[in-house]
Parts: C-alpha cells; sequence; structure tokens
C-alpha cells in the first residue's frame, strides 16, 4: 500500500477526538494547512502585535527583565502616579508605616483572608486541596509521616502503583525487588500509607480495605472479622452460615452487615480519578415526517480543513534551490491527499450508517425487542464495500437516534434461530428479555435458567439453557438461588 492509502484508511478508523488531534498535528507540520473559518480546533495563543494592542507601561526596564524594573516607593511618588491622594484610596484605616518615614493608610484589603474575598472560612490550604489529586494527596501526607529520605523514596514509589480506586495493583514483592530493599522494609512502609487518609487506601484486596477502615473505627472485633473474611457468602446472601461463622445472633448480624455498608470499597474515587469523556455522535438520525429517517453528520466532528493555494503560490515562487522546491510540492500533494481523504472518510461514514439506519428501522421505531441480527458482511455487500471498511467505519464511532446515541458496533449482534420460520432474534434483544423476566419476577416465583428456557421458547426464540446462562453472568445477574435469597432476606 502507497503511504497516502495507509493515511486513508487510518483516518477512516479514528475516533472523532483522534481525527482532531491528528488534525491539528498535521496543520502544525505542514505550511500549506489550515483550518477553515469556524472550525473549532484549539485554540491559538492571543499575540499583541496588532496596532491595536494595548501598551504596557514597565518604567525604566521596558525593554528589560520585568523583575529590574524599580516600582515608585515613596508617598509622592505614588500620589503623582495615581493622580490623587492616597487618602482618597485608602480611607478609614490607621495609618502604618512606609520606608524613609512615610505612611500610608491600609485599606480593606489588608483583611483579605487567603481566600480572596475576606470572608468565610476558606484558606489557601483548601482551595489548593480542592483540585488536588489522590497521589498528590498521599506524598503530601508522606512528606509529614516521615523525614526518613529512604522511606520517603519508598513511599513513592509505592504511591506510583496505586490505581485510580486507591487499591496498590503491583504485588508488594515485585516493588520490593524493583527496589532492592528488604520486603519487611516495604512493608512497614505500605503500613504507613494504610494509615492516611482516605482510610483504605493502599490496600490489596476489597477484604483488606475494609479491614482498615474498621480498624480506623475501632470496630474491628473477632466477630467483625469474621464476616469480612467471608465476603463471597455476604454477596450470596447467605446469613445462616454468616451466624455460624461469626458467633453472632441475627440483630447482631444485621447490624454488623449495616457497618460494613457504610464504608467505601473504592476510596480513591472521592478525588475523582480519571476524567471521563463525554460522548460525541458522529451520525445524528432524526425522524422525517413522512415516516422515514432523516441522516447527517454531525458538524461538530468533521474537521474542516483548506490547502492554501495563494500561499504556495506566493513561496514557491521565492524558492531558492530544488531542495525547497520539492518540499513544498510534497506539502501541497499531502495537504490535497489529506482533503480528499476527509471527505472520502465522511461520505463513507454517511454511507455506512445510512444502511445501519435501514437495516434497523423496526428498532429505531418500537425498540430494542425489534432489533435485528446482523453482521459486517450483511452491510458491506448492501452498499459493495469490503468487510474489513465497514469493520473500520464502525470502530469508535458513534449514531445519536431517538432512542439514544449508541455505538455503531451495538447494531451488530448475532441471530439467535426462531422455534418456527419466523425470522431470527437478535442475541441483544434476548438479553434485553431475559433483564425484562427477571427484573418483573416475584420473590414468591423466581425464575430459574430452565424456567426463561421455557418461557423464551414459549415466545419464539429457541436459545439453549447455558446460552441464558451465558447472558445472566455476563449482565451481572446472580443465579436465582441467590435472588431468592435477596428477595427473602434483603440487606
Amino acid at each position: 500500500m502507497t503511504p497516502q492509502l495507509m493515511q486513508a484508511i487510518k483516518l477512516l478508523q479514528l475516533s472523532s477526538l483522534d481525527l482532531q488531534a491528528y488534525i491539528a498535528t498535521e496543520i502544525e507540520q505542514n505550511p500549506l494547512l489550515e483550518r477553515a473559518e469556524g472550525d473549532a480546533g484549539p485554540a491559538e495563543p492571543e499575540t499583541a502585535d496588532g496596532p491595536d494592542s494595548p501598551v504596557i507601561e514597565t518604567g525604566e526596564a521596558r525593554d528589560g527583565d520585568w523583575m529590574e524594573t524599580r516600582l515608585p516607593e515613596s508617598r509622592a511618588d505614588i500620589e503623582e502616579r495615581m493622580d490623587t491622594d492616597l487618602g482618597n484610596v485608602f480611607q478609614d484605616e490607621a495609618p502604618m508605616a512606609m520606608g524613609g518615614g512615610e505612611t500610608y493608610t491600609a485599606s480593606a484589603w489588608s483583611g483579605v483572608g487567603s481566600g480572596g474575598d475576606g470572608e468565610g472560612e476558606s484558606s489557601l490550604e483548601a482551595f489548593a486541596s480542592s483540585d488536588l489529586g489522590l497521589h498528590d494527596h498521599l506524598e503530601a501526607q508522606l512528606s509529614l509521616a516521615t523525614s526518613d529520605t529512604a522511606q520517603r523514596f519508598i513511599g513513592r514509589s509505592i504511591i506510583d502503583c496505586i490505581d485510580d480506586t486507591g487499591y496498590l495493583t503491583e504485588p508488594l514483592s515485585e516493588i520490593a525487588e524493583r527496589l532492592a530493599i528488604p520486603l519487611p522494609q516495604a512493608e512497614a512502609v505500605l503500613k504507613m500509607i494504610h494509615a492516611m487518609d482516605p482510610p483504605g487506601v493502599g490496600a490489596r484486596s476489597l477484604e483488606e480495605c475494609l479491614s482498615i477502615q474498621l480498624r480506623d473505627r475501632n470496630r474491628f472485633d473477632p466477630a467483625m472479622q469474621a464476616l469480612v473474611k467471608n465476603l463471597d457468602l455476604l454477596a450470596k446472601r447467605d446469613l445462616q452460615q454468616l451466624k455460624k461463622l461469626c458467633g453472632v445472633d441475627g440483630e447482631d448480624l444485621v447490624d454488623m452487615i449495616a457497618e460494613i455498608r457504610q464504608l467505601t470499597p473504592k476510596p480513591g474515587l472521592a478525588f475523582g480519578g480519571s476524567p471521563v469523556q463525554s460522548v460525541i455522535p458522529d451520525v445524528i438520525v432524526r425522524a422525517a415526517p413522512d415516516g422515514t429517517w432523516f441522516i447527517e453528520l454531525n458538524a461538530e466532528t468533521l474537521p474542516r480543513v483548506l490547502v492554501n493555494q495563494s500561499y504556495y503560490a506566493k513561496v514557491s515562487r521565492t524558492a531558492k534551490n530544488q531542495g525547497e522546491k520539492a518540499f513544498l510540492a510534497e506539502c501541497l500533494q499531502t495537504a490535497n491527499w489529506l482533503t480528499r481523504s476527509l471527505e472520502q472518510r465522511a461520505r463513507t461514514i454517511l454511507k455506512v450508517s445510512s444502511e445501519i439506519v435501514r437495516q434497523q428501522d423496526a428498532f429505531l421505531t418500537h425498540g430494542v425487542h425489534f432489533l435485528r441480527p446482523m453482521n459486517l458482511r450483511a452491510v458491506a455487500d448492501a452498499i459493495s464495500m469490503h468487510e474489513s471498511t465497514v469493520s473500520r467505519v464502525t470502530a469508535n464511532k458513534y449514531i445519536a437516534t431517538p432512542r439514544g446515541t449508541f455505538e455503531m458496533k451495538y447494531f451488530f449482534t448475532a441471530a439467535i434461530a426462531s422455534t418456527g420460520r419466523a425470522e431470527a432474534h437478535s442475541a441483544e434483544a434476548v438479553r434485553h428479555r431475559i433483564k425484562e423476566m427477571i427484573d418483573a419476577e416475584q420473590a414468591s416465583d423466581v425464575l430459574s435458567d430452565d424456567a426463561i428456557v421455557q418461557a423464551l421458547r414459549d415466545s419464539g426464540v429457541d436459545i439453549a439453557r447455558r446460552t441464558v446462562a451465558k447472558y445472566r453472568e455476563a449482565m451481572g445477574i446472580a443465579s436465582s438461588v441467590q435472588r431468592r435469597r435477596e428477595k427473602v432476606t434483603p440487606l
């Protein structure tokens, strides 16, 4: 493949955010490329080179370092510069001494705290910690917890291995081996981190995380230890077995479970974690008055790039040698190819999404129960494209419909046979039916997987029991035994 063809294929599978970043890089490298007017690109820094730019007076050191500027110090100099008496500015305050025997009166600004307005209880520390990340928060506490250089170095290495949820993701033995220190020395520093805020940070498992928080509350008695060691039984709602293991009665067990529920299983999330980016659809689908669908590309995700032909003509006339001419010719060829690749990308996305909407018309009209089974070949054959092209187009792309915003891959689902001669069912639609049946069940009539299979077959879906179990587990739904316990003994 030629480099241009490889570039076109790469552009096809980029998400809108990745495409914007790619375009920004190309514009930076190619002097003939520029954004079209009104295109939402990275903000350019404002310059002050125009005739209307404000002039900032900097004293005698106008052309030098601003730190060398000598500012007026005496009261007379200040009053001359301000063209008013200082008493008109700083009123009703006690005079304060200045250098050279001069005095001035302090204004209300002298009472402003670090919060900025003199009101409330805000402080510089509170302001600085508002945007503080988990790692910075822990390192600040580490500096206060120990003055030993070695311990601080080990502590920073451990903190670097703590994820956004607050858990230590790398085995402590590997950290100790990497730092060439004894394991007990690393364990001592980790114990120091366990005592930091938020409680539970640096834990290596959910059991350890909850244990740290219970110790912090002075509630880690033998009964609570037994409960924390058997979280799997708690998840299954096996209260009878838990009462035996903890040695408590039913009332005490309920109180203990209530305490567990008050703990934080992911303490690091209090500091925000990784920023969540909102989904921007690449295609927008709206209902037309005649019952069809109106499909258009989202203008916000389409980068508008132009080739500056006039600049090329101007610069090419001043090229001094063959090297400069070759560079300009290559820039022009790359710019033209990029603009054509972007146009082709847009047309291909629109063509593929239009076929998806055509084949999934019933879903858009009636809902997920009418989602049809569809694969890449079905779309590729309908629009005379290769399957790999359709796969690249639908990767990392989103489509906004009246029923919500979906990833394009969502509409490609496997087919599940029908019990009769009817059309096959979409696997996603069947999963939705299973979830609806389980959500509607009563405590006295919890559906087993066999009962779900029979209900689906009665409605025309030919499905095996192991498939139902696989779909149920993929949706995070417990077995019928566990669901019955939850409904009988809710926590």
